[in-house]
């Protein structure tokens, strides 16, 4: 009996019609079980009531049986509790990696690669560049640097960028120091020479040198964004710092990307350019203060260097 009391208030989370069959049914074992300890003759008037109240049962079974082929229509609360549990489901499937997204966790580092090839690309344009644009006289001197710099970087992290000493993690920021420093003069006297007319009677040789300063700088800032963002490669790769410094896409809208996504060199790379380009946040937004301060740098410098460089062009087109 108290077994069915039970079931007919969880029913009522169901439907209407099994509490109208469990409800009489209680009744009956109530009544049944009085008049089984009444004195005096038998049946008791408790049985037949008792019995009476089990007749009247069959009359609502019907109505709350599910006839064959039907299905049952759940209730909003069943749904959730559903859709909860299948959840749970997956991320006991996945190993919890929907909790923490891998740029928040401890990861393997990204593959050195594609960063040694674009700071390859920045070491043969400063060798583009003409003389009086180099800071120093002897024109190798700089790209041998950088180069020796980058063998050492290599030659501890052949395949990939992971922790390993402190010493790495100063040794690429000299290099990212060396190549700005000679980009950054190599601008200074561009745009000093187009501002006092010195800057050449030919419109090619300018539009090219122009080009060379602006594709190094946006590999400068993207060098400078990837070294800073959340503590540097070698810090995101354990997971140090759990707010970052540059929102991308992926981390708004992880259904978006696969579970294993974290920026990497190429998505900084994007970054500088199209705030070279746009000078201003596109999709990739910052969050910090010297990240702000980094990209209003780089919009400033692209603009500069672009509008001088096409405006002489333009002048000695004329």
């Amino acid at each position: 009996m108290i077994f069915t009391a039970f079931m007919s208030v969880a029913a009522l989370r169901v439907s209407v019609a099994v509490p109208a069959v469990l409800a009489p049914l209680m009744l009956t074992y109530l009544f049944l079980a009085v008049g089984a300890f009444q004195p005096g003759a038998q049946p008791h008037a408790m049985t037949q009531v008792g019995g009476w109240f089990g007749i009247l049962t069959g009359v609502p079974a019907p109505v709350g049986a599910r006839p064959p082929g039907t299905i049952l229509v759940m209730n909003d609360d069943m749904a959730d509790a559903r859709s909860r549990l299948a959840r749970i489901e997956r991320l006991l499937e996945s190993g919890e990696r929907e909790l923490i997204p891998a740029w928040r966790r401890a990861t393997r580092g990204e593959p050195r690669w594609t960063v040694t090839a674009v700071i390859l690309a920045a070491v043969a344009l400063q060798l583009i560049l003409p003389h009086r644009l180099i800071l120093l006289r002897t024109v190798w001197a700089l790209p041998a640097l950088e180069l020796v710099l980058l063998a050492g970087l290599i030659a501890a992290n052949p395949r990939r960028v992971e922790p390993r000493t402190r010493l790495l993690r100063y040794l690429g920021l000299a290099l990212t120091c060396v190549i700005s420093l000679a980009n950054g003069w190599a601008a200074l006297r561009l745009v000093g020479d187009l501002v006092s007319g010195e800057g050449g009677d030919s419109a090619v040789p300018l539009l090219l040198t122009g080009g060379v300063i602006w594709v190094t700088n946006v590999i400068v800032f993207a060098l400078w964004y990837w070294e800073w963002d959340r503590g540097g490669p070698m810090a995101r790769v354990e997971g140090q710092h759990q707010f970052p410094d540059f929102l991308f896409v992926q981390m708004q809208s992880p259904e978006l990307a696969p579970p294993d996504w974290e920026p990497a060199f190429l998505d900084y790379l994007y970054l500088s350019f199209t705030n070279a380009t746009a000078f201003s946040p596109t999709d990739v937004m910052p969050l910090s203060r010297w990240s702000k301060m980094l990209m209003m740098l780089q919009s400033s410098v692209s603009l500069v260097t672009v509008v001088l460089v096409v405006a002489r062009a333009v002048n000695i087109l004329k």
